[in-house]
């Protein structure tokens, strides 16, 4: 049993280092959180004025606390002279000390003061930097081409816009003043502990090199571990939004082992990546700590010597240790932020890196597309390929006169579906042209463009609002009449006054209270409220039954008429009437005719609808 169970703890182990050596080829060279720190930088000097003021109140507030000390020394000293007084039998005079308490008093509350300003003045600026931040990346993602989003997970981009973003507010909040006042302190202490003892200010600094160069090896290899800790966080976020978002068909194939398998290989790796992230910036305050502890010994010991010989007194004495402490601890603070600071670069290199994304092409305002319905479509010579290493479509050549309906049909991966891509600008020809009406489409400003299509595709898109809603996104200010008409030409009135509220029903996320041909005829009907110019229909009908499936083609026939269209679809019966059938295969047009043409031909069409209606076996 013991053997069978160190058997099983070995492979799992051997699948997390696969795991983990595949996530590590996935990654590039380490990446640079110097240049993510100037970049903070920049967006933080925009904002000069407030940052100005943060520092020019940050040096107030620390040069007020740190000239209090001074006065501490005058008190013990004025003590001990009283005492002396005393001891000879002179009356005391406690005036000089009352005085040097009050201005004290008076330092450490306008120190106070100058703190509490200075917070509230970061806040402020924090507030700005983080709504520039998420106002830049929000315009970037709706800037970025499609292709972008085709190869990362929605996951990984959402927690770029919400961890990442919340780790750098929480971290700009909390330590960038502490980072301001301890760089302040620092240098005050140490001129002000110089003009106290030069001597004894070299003896408590002495030590204190060793430890910062053990600690800045420490931050370097931590640095490496906090941006892996954001990248796995990244793909933990993407596995649970995959997940959960297909938990239905992960039940139906019996995947949801894998899938917990999975989590826990991500989540393990989480696990590991953190804890070393930690450990060595964590390791970071004891050093310095021991390092400070060191300076203090060698500065009671010499302080002593030099007390008893004369060369300082008591109150310098007294004063100075409190110096060296006050020295050592914002040395000892900035080792307990390090690990919450290179975190946070390492969040703000994530967002810098959707931020310095390559954006889609600006748009072209050469020319603008005649307002008359009736266009056509032109592709010329047209080349495309989503990987440079594999040509999809080469030298496609298609011309579609205004008003016929074409229909693309073809095995999975033909290209089908990239010819409507390509028609939109998601993605730009490689080579080639693509022409409307005679005018370039690269040439046309894209809403333009795409304001002049009308598209309903295989996989619904219904956001959670109202049935009403949901149709009218198709046209902006459609009166509820029109939304009606529309719902009844998609064949979509009956179901939807069934529901509990009519068309004032609320979907639910994923419009999980419909049925998925429910959704396809809502689609359809906004489609139809839309009345565009070109219409596309990627498999409209292919989550509807059979009789709907009439029902919608009839009204869809009716949409069609006089008007450029576009069928990409698998059911060939569909299609029997369509002015062109084009067969694609392998991003090539392999045939081209009318139904009864191609069936005529007996190629490779022929051989499509045979395996659909005859039992034949491509």
């Amino acid at each position: 049993m013991k053997e069978q169970k160190n058997r099983a703890r070995e492979k799992r182990h051997s699948k997390f280092r696969d795991y983990a050596d595949i996530k590590k080829t996935q990654e590039d060279k380490p990446k640079n959180m110097t240049a993510a720190a100037k970049k903070m930088l920049a967006l933080l000097w925009e904002k000069k004025l407030k940052m100005t003021l943060v520092v020019v109140i940050s040096i107030i507030s620390t040069v007020l606390s740190i000239i209090g000390p001074v006065y501490i020394g005058d008190i013990i000293d004025g003590i001990t002279d009283l005492i002396k007084v005393k001891l000879n039998g002179q009356p005391l005079d406690l005036s000089a000390i009352g005085q040097v308490l009050l201005t004290i008093l008076a330092i450490y509350t306008a120190s106070s003061v100058a703190s509490f300003l200075q917070h509230f003045t970061m806040a402020g600026l924090n507030r700005d930097l983080i709504f520039k931040m998420r106002r830049l990346l929000n315009r970037k993602l709706s800037e970025l081409p499609l292709k972008y989003f085709d190869s990362h997970t929605k996951g990984d981009i959402l927690s770029r816009v919400t961890n990442d973003i919340d780790n750098i507010q929480n971290t700009f909040q909390n330590n960038l003043i502490q980072i301001i006042t301890s760089v302040v302190s620092v240098t005050g202490v140490f001129v002000i502990m110089l003009c106290i003892s030069p001597i004894m200010t070299l003896i408590s600094v002495v030590v204190l090199p060793f430890g910062l160069l053990l600690a800045l090896a420490l931050l370097r290899i931590s640095r490496r571990y906090f941006r892996e800790n954001w990248r796995t966080m990244g793909d933990l976020n993407g596995h649970i939004e995959e997940m959960y978002t297909g938990h239905r068909i992960v039940k139906v194939f019996g995947h949801t082992k894998r899938a917990v398998e999975e989590f826990k290989q991500i989540n393990q790796e989480l696990c590991d990546v953190d804890r070393k992230a930690q450990f060595y910036s964590g390791v970071l305050q004891p050093i310095i700590t021991f390092t400070s502890n060191i300076g203090y010994i060698l500065i009671c010991i010499f302080g002593g010597i030099f007390v008893a010989r004369g060369k300082l007194s008591i109150g310098d004495m007294t004063v100075f240790f409190v110096y060296s402490k006050l020295f050592m601890q914002p040395i000892v603070d900035m080792s307990n932020i390090a690990n919450h600071l290179q975190s946070s670069l390492a969040s703000a290199e994530r967002v810098f890196e959707v931020l310095e994304q390559e954006s889609e092409p600006a748009d072209c305002t050469e020319n603008h597309l005649s307002e008359d319905r009736h266009k056509s479509v032109e592709l010329a010579g047209v080349d495309f390929s989503y990987a440079a290493e594999k040509t999809l479509i080469q030298n496609l050549s298609l011309k579609v006169e205004a008003g016929q309906l074409v229909a693309l049909v073809g095995p999975t991966g033909a290209g089908k579906t990239t010819i409507v891509n390509l028609l939109m600008r998601f993605y730009d020809v490689d080579g080639g042209v693509i022409r409307i009406d005679g005018t370039d489409i690269r040439t046309v400003p894209r809403n333009e463009l795409r304001h002049v299509f009308g598209m309903v595709l295989q996989d619904t898109w219904l956001f959670e609002g109202t049935v009403k809603e949901n149709i009218a996104y198709g046209r902006e200010g459609a009166s509820m009449e029109e939304i009606v008409a529309a719902a009844e030409a998609a064949r979509a009135d009956p179901f939807i006054r069934m529901l509990p509220d009519g068309y004032d029903t609320v979907l639910e996320e994923d419009a999980a209270n419909i049925s998925q041909g429910q959704q396809q005829l809502l689609t359809i009907a906004r489609a139809i409220l839309a009345d565009p110019d070109i219409l596309i229909l990627d498999e409209a009908t292919s989550s509807v039954d059979t009789r709907t499936e009439l029902l919608i083609q009839n009204a869809m026939k009716e949409l069609m008429a006089d008007r450029t269209s576009f069928v990409i679809a698998h059911r060939l019966s569909t299609i029997r009437k369509a002015d062109a059938i084009l067969v694609m295969d392998e991003g090539s047009i392999v045939e081209t005719g009318t139904h009864d043409e191609l069936i005529a031909k007996g190629g490779f069409y022929k051989e499509l609808y045979d395996a659909q209606f005859a039992g034949a076996t491509i």
